[in-house]
């Protein structure tokens, strides 16, 4: 793609270099203008319809956006069959794109729409041959912890009716438990189960949601405490309020319930067959799905090879920066003696979790103020720091974040994994914060949220290497923008860079070479200084998470190529503002178009147009 756009472009300007096409009349002109706009108008009418069309199948999606409307009381259908109808409505909507706009005058950013959206369904149509590989439960992605968590986080309760929606999702929880289940049973008969070791958490992940009243004796459980504090925070009568609580207790108690149950069942059934062996390379068809798994985190066409020996060399190359900072900070002793002595010195953590919220908060606070030296739009939301809720905390992710809604009634939330402290060094925590809040997520997908002028599903949707890799590369321009003040707390940031190039060599390892989960930890252990329990967990969503954690190192290297070419060529007129709006205004692309987007600026500020 990138080749094709570089050679129509150059194509372009040679035939105007050669033959200048005659001045148009100034009625010419706007005749072209007009077309343009209308062409233009008629592509955004297109997209919105989709969007519309789309929605209607998707209760959760318009969840997540702050719509509530007269389905929000309902979750969606869940099946293969579903996903069936969703991916040829894509490939029927694609094809009416082409037909009715592939020869229109489009502007630059509509012709980019288009675009975007013949990739996206590309990407789809080629992800959508492996979907039976996917595991329907894990620990990372399974809905008998998600399904709760969007219960709790994500529906709001501010009225009466959507008080009743809720209880109606309570319902409708179990029919939905058991459309998943049918699709795990339907997955495990052609032989996809994740490894062992994975089932563990799930079940714990389900019990913990059944735990407590009214299933059974102690404290509320978490969904149970969710709905009484949301109703009883409403201005409505106490008789409705305990009207409301008393059908959402008997929803708990006759779907949710007996639907966990069968979920718990179907785990321990599964387990007793579940593989050892942790790489997809075990599946039949696991070499082609890894290769496709890779192209579509990346958005490249590197082999698993070419990602390993990527990651090999900066391994290296970190490793020789951290010994610089062992340097500044006096250490005597090899780099592994360095992590051993980061690993157990225990002024390298909180020993409570206020504290660590409290210096999150400080050093987001901190940068918020800079940030209109490095960036000419800034977003609307603001962003908040929430510690990962505890029914699933021993499962999730050290760290990660949700966007704000686009009215703003839900900001942005940097959601922190606090359940053992030993595993959040504090020389990380500056580095986590730019990341997942401000530079990075945050700022990132908020003004992709708040860009009313780009179609929804470029709003909406995303590329794994563009929206991790700039989280990556936020945590390296905290430093150029005043951060890491604390020699260990720079040692941090690379150890988090560190962490991502490591990902590009164990998780080829894993899906590709056949490395087993003990071995990929081994590695870890003796290249980085991240605590034991921070490298299991990691390990593990690596394994049932393929191909995704190599986009975080290898967007960002794409970003930082890009960035110190726009210096190298612009010198004194290089503008850090520019350069991290033209990054950041067309929203998530593959990094072709990307780099297609910032040379197009880096040619306008040289020629001073």
């Amino acid at each position: 793609m990138p080749r094709l756009l570089l050679l129509s472009s150059s194509i372009l300007f040679a035939g105007f270099a050669v033959a200048p096409a005659p001045v148009a009349s100034a009625a010419a002109q706007t005749a072209e203008a007009s077309a343009v706009q209308t062409a233009d108008a008629a592509l955004v009418e297109f997209f919105e319809a989709y969007d519309e069309a789309e929605l209607a199948f998707g209760p959760l999606a318009k969840s997540f956006r702050g719509i509530r409307d007269e389905d929000y009381g309902e979750w969606g259908d869940f099946s293969d069959a579903d996903a069936v109808a969703e991916q040829e409505r894509l490939i029927a909507a694609r094809d009416q794109m082409r037909a009715r706009f592939a020869d229109a005058d489009l502007s630059a950013d509509s012709r980019l729409s288009y675009q975007l959206f013949e990739r996206m369904a590309e990407r789809r149509s080629a992800a959508f041959q492996f979907r039976g590989n996917d595991y329907v439960f894990d620990q990372m992605n399974g809905a008998q912890s998600g399904l709760p968590a969007f219960l709790i986080n994500i529906h709001r309760v501010s009225n009466a009716e959507e008080a009743e929606a809720y209880v109606s999702r309570l319902q409708g929880l179990g029919p939905v438990m058991d459309q998943l289940i049918g699709e795990a049973e339907a997955r495990e008969a052609s032989g996809v189960l994740p490894p062992d070791w994975v089932f563990p958490y799930i079940i714990s992940d389900a019990r913990n949601v059944i735990t407590g009243a009214p299933f059974t004796e102690g404290e509320d459980a978490p969904l149970f405490a969710d709905l009484q504090s949301k109703v009883n925070a409403l201005d409505i009568p106490d008789a409705d309020k305990a009207d409301l609580i008393a059908r959402g207790r008997a929803a708990l108690i006759v779907s949710v319930g007996p639907a966990y149950e069968r979920l718990i069942a179907m785990f321990e059934r599964q387990q007793a067959s579940a593989p050892e062996a942790d790489g997809i390379w075990r599946f039949d068809n696991g070499a082609d799905y890894y290769a496709e798994r890779l192209r579509y985190y990346t958005t490249t066409d590197l082999t698993a090879d070419e990602i390993h020996q990527i990651g090999l060399e900066q391994v290296a190359r970190i490793h020789g920066e951290m010994h610089a900072i062992m340097d500044q900070v006096g250490f005597e002793g090899t780099l592994q003696e360095f992590f051993v002595h980061l690993r157990n010195d225990d002024a390298m953590f909180h020993t409570t979790r206020e504290d660590y919220l409290a210096e999150a908060n400080a050093v987001i606070a901190a940068m918020q103020e800079r940030l209109p030296e490095f960036f000419g739009t800034l977003p609307r939301a603001d962003v908040v720091v929430q510690p990962v809720e505890a029914f699933r905390e021993q499962s999730a992710g050290k760290a990660f974040y949700n966007a704000p809604t686009p009215d703003g009634s839900r900001p942005g939330t940097y959601y922190v994994n606090l359940y053992n402290l030993r595993d959040m060094s504090r020389t990380e925590l500056e580095a986590l914060a730019y990341h997942e809040a401000v530079p990075g997520h945050h700022l990132q997908r908020a003004l992709q949220v708040e860009g009313g002028d780009i179609p929804p599903f470029r709003r909406f949707g995303g590329f794994t290497a563009y929206t991790e890799g700039w989280g990556l590369y936020s945590e390296e321009l905290g430093k150029d923008m005043g951060g890491y003040t604390d020699p260990y707390s720079d040692f941090g940031r690379l150890g988090m860079e560190l962490w991502r190039a490591c990902r590009l060599v164990v998780d080829t390892g894993i899906h590709h070479m056949r490395w087993s989960r003990e071995e990929a930890i081994a590695y870890l252990q003796g290249n980085t200084p991240n605590p034991e329990g921070d490298i299991r967990k990691a390990i593990e969503r690596y394994i049932v998470y393929p191909g995704q954690a190599t986009a975080y190192m290898i967007g960002k290297l794409k970003i930082m190529e890009l960035r110190q070419r726009a210096m190298d060529t612009l010198g004194d007129d290089f503008d850090w503002r520019g350069f991290h709006d033209a990054v950041l205004a067309p929203g998530p692309v593959p990094l072709d178009i990307l780099e297609v987007q910032v040379d197009a600026w880096i040619e306008t500020v040289r020629s001073g147009d």
